[in-house]
């Protein structure tokens, strides 16, 4: 249940869409059922209010729970008034948010409460790719709440009065709340089941805006934002991961998701010469893991689905060793390379270090269908260091990486398409958006 210094379901609508914009849909909708006492109970609007209203000049659907009515929790109506409320989305074609503050199931509506869930989970379903879903954890959200926060397509939480748990911490064999609060943002974020996290309510209503901002209205509109930053701007030290996707990206777009997990990428959404974009970059260990590659296989399924081109600044020259990993590693690199490869939006690589092996190629490499692929001209590409490829083959270092490993040695085989210089590499990149029609 919220504390007393938490916002009203009402005030959290309202300090998150614009000013007099909402409107209300289903204020009078209540329970029907009457077993356990529930006759005599007063719950407003179910214990959830949904509408429409407006954020900046972009319509969005709204609907949060309250947790000073039965704790928030869900019965047959509350479900179905959220159900509904999906369904007007989809039709509109306009995104969804859900401001989670739930105690879980109603106990005393059982099956037809729990029926409610299901038919939550069948418009989230439905609404996937579709519409964009997003869902902001403010209280309690545990249970069911919270696979119905892991169907959304990112996840805000706040950190000071969230907590998200299919199992509480004490319910977790073997823990307790005081040995590891499983609950918290931080143990969710580090495990990838929240994309965002927030220190307080009001961030996370400014973060859910600034998402709204980058993101299409649904999967048939183009995103595309006004940008003052120079598309002729030149870079002096590109770097990797996080560093090298706000050197070519607009200045202050970049929003990271995941930011906790598979901490050997970098990725998220933002906007390149006003086009919102998204961007993958491995960090500067050139290391692929396993939830590096799961975080990066969901974002590129998430690009696909709503046509954002996808641009990768590459550095990678092995995969994680750790005797962990080596379970699942050929499998993660596997999904990573299917997603990459089936992905129909534009794809841009561009290799700012090194590309060694079949790593490189699982990072989307013109070989599983990069449809432009970029090198710095400070680039290595190969199979692996030149000086263990040399002694492996014969021969000097100096020669083998003269023939085999620069860029260029990749670009005479038609594997790299242009050799660019780290300054001029966010002029490449829009040329590449104007290329494929995106500017």
């Amino acid at each position: 249940m919220s504390s007393t210094t938490k916002l009203s379901a009402r005030a959290r609508i309202d300090a998150l869409v614009d000013a007099n914009s909402f409107v209300e849909i289903g204020s009078q909708v209540t329970k029907r059922n009457t077993d356990f006492n529930m006759g005599t109970k007063e719950i407003p609007a179910d214990g959830v209010i949904t509408g429409y209203g407006v954020v900046g000049e972009d319509l969005v659907f709204v609907y949060s729970q309250d947790a000073e009515s039965m704790n928030g929790s869900i019965g047959e109506m509350h479900a179905r008034k959220i159900a509904s409320l999906y369904q007007m989305a989809i039709k509109a074609g306009a995104p969804i948010i859900g401001l989670i503050d739930c105690a879980g199931i109603r106990i005393e509506e059982s099956l037809d409460a729990i029926a409610g869930f299901g038919e939550i989970y069948m418009k989230k379903v439905q609404a996937s790719g579709v519409i964009p879903q997003l869902t902001a954890i403010l209280g309690s959200c545990g249970g069911g709440v919270a696979v119905s926060a892991a169907l959304s397509d990112i996840t805000v939480m706040d950190a000071s009065g969230g907590s998200l748990f299919v199992n509480s911490p004490n319910a977790v064999l073997g823990n307790f709340k005081e040995k590891c609060d499983t609950s918290s943002s931080d143990f969710q974020a580090e495990n990838g089941n929240v994309d965002i996290v927030c220190e307080s309510e009001t961030e996370v209503f400014k973060k859910l805006r600034e998402l709204i901002t980058l993101l299409p209205a649904n999967a048939g509109i183009p995103a595309e934002n006004v940008t003052s930053d120079d598309k002729n701007r030149t870079i002096s030290d590109l770097g990797f991961g996080r560093d090298a996707i706000e050197a070519v990206a607009d200045k202050n777009s970049f929003v990271e998701l995941k930011e906790k997990f598979g901490t050997e990428i970098a990725l998220g959404i933002g906007t390149l010469d006003g086009a919102t974009v998204g961007f993958i970059a491995n960090t500067e260990e050139g290391v692929l893991s396993v939830r590096a590659c799961l975080k990066a296989e969901q974002f590129v399924y998430f690009c696909d689905s709503f046509g954002l081109p996808i641009i990768t600044l590459t550095n990678v020259k092995e995969y994680d060793s750790h005797f962990c990993a080596e379970k699942r590693i050929a499998r993660k690199v596997a999904d990573l390379t299917y997603a990459f490869a089936s992905a129909d939006v534009p794809k841009v690589n561009v290799i700012v270090g090194e590309a060694f092996g079949s790593a490189y190629l699982a990072m989307n490499s013109k070989h599983i269908g990069a449809d432009l692929v970029l090198a710095l001209d400070t680039a290595k590409v190969g199979t692996m260091d030149a000086k263990l490829a040399a002694g492996a083959v014969g021969v000097d270092e100096a020669t083998f990486r003269e023939q085999q490993e620069g860029a260029s040695a990749a670009a005479r085989r038609g594997y790299v398409d242009n050799v660019i210089s780290e300054a001029d590499t966010r002029k490449h990149l829009i040329y590449a958006l104007q290329m494929f029609g995106m500017r």
